[in-house]
């Protein structure tokens, strides 16, 4: 009777320790299926170009497909939304933008929180965004944009990409630390609003690197700045926004992975590793090069640390503009 009693505990010992070992076991070979990467825009926009990109390098590495599904829709919250409310078991990933830290701020309801119900994987890249204006505008700097700004107060009209957005809030941010008044026309995204600069309806723009520089090239509009704090790769001899008399100023646009809150951290710790790894490919390199961005890895440390910091300085702009969306 006692040896059958051992012999079960002993059975029963040894189930426990296997379920206890089995999820360690899971993690450690990891990914045994398909990984769906979310991209909370539409195609074709710097977002999706990026994590189309970095997918098959995923999928080589790690002997799974990496497919990336388009989630569109109110500022890229529903597809955000989607991923947090996924297991965190890292087969739903998230790449996404700057609209992270922004939306917090334009948003008076969202429906999730994006520090606590989200772990940060590592920063993808950051690019700056160029300032460009219509040829017939009298500008060939910043000091004179500004210039003619005042002596035409509320007159300049600036284009963006949407309410809200970060070309939207970088203008604001520009314009408030400037002292001037514009007036703002918001299109449905980068494209529309390029086309009407280009035909005259508005007369500047602060745009996105992959929609201004083609442009730029071409003559069809005319680039005064970019807007981050070290000047581009892409056009070199282009001064900065701060450079240009606007001290301390700077906007970029970052993209980064996210996962569902609660990510284990050996998930987490791999996922970094390979997209680390995958930002260091030659190619990759070139590819991010021929879109405006420069490749910028981060820990997960440093990356939600960085978002914390973006909220709280989005939220000052959008205050001080009164931009806000329903």
């Amino acid at each position: 009777m006692i040896q059958s009693l051992v012999k079960r505990l002993a059975w029963l010992y040894s189930l426990v320790t296997l379920l206890a070992w089995v999820p360690s076991w899971a993690q450690s070979v990891y990914p045994v299926k398909p990984v769906r990467i979310v991209v909370p825009f539409a195609p074709s926009g710097p977002v999706d170009i990026l994590a189309r990109t970095l997918a098959p390098k995923f999928s080589e590495a790690m002997g799974q497909m990496f497919i990336v599904d388009n989630r569109a829709g109110s500022g890229s919250i529903i597809g955000s939304d989607m991923v947090a409310k996924s297991p965190p078991d890292g087969y739903t990933l998230l790449v996404t933008s700057s609209s992270m830290g922004i939306n917090p701020s334009i948003y008076p309801k969202m429906p999730y929180d994006p520090v606590k119900d989200f772990t940060a994987i590592s920063q993808i890249a950051a690019s700056s965004l160029i300032v460009v204006i219509h040829p017939s505008i009298p500008a060939r700097s910043i000091k004179e944009l500004i210039k003619l700004s005042k002596s035409h107060p509320g007159q300049l009209i600036y284009a963006s990409s949407g309410a809200g957005s970060a070309p939207h809030l970088a203008a604001e941010l520009f314009l408030s630390m400037a002292g001037l008044k514009m007036v703002h026309v918001p299109y449905k995204g980068a494209s529309p609003a390029t086309i009407d600069l280009m035909a005259g309806h508005t007369s500047l723009m602060f745009n996105n690197m992959l929609s201004g520089v083609p442009n730029v090239q071409s003559g069809r509009l005319r680039a005064l700045a970019v807007t981050g704090a070290h000047r581009t790769s892409a056009l070199p001899e282009l001064p900065t926004v701060a450079e240009s008399g606007v001290v301390g100023y700077e906007a970029t646009t970052w993209y980064a992975m996210f996962a569902p809150a609660r990510l284990p951290r050996d998930l987490n710790d791999k996922l970094n590793r390979e997209l680390v790894a995958s930002l260091k490919i030659p190619d990759i390199k070139t590819r991010l090069a021929s879109l405006g961005v420069d490749p910028f890895p981060s820990s997960p440390e440093a990356l939600s640390s960085y978002l914390q910091s973006e909220i709280i300085k989005w939220q000052k702009v959008a205050k001080a503009s009164g931009a806000k969306l329903e």
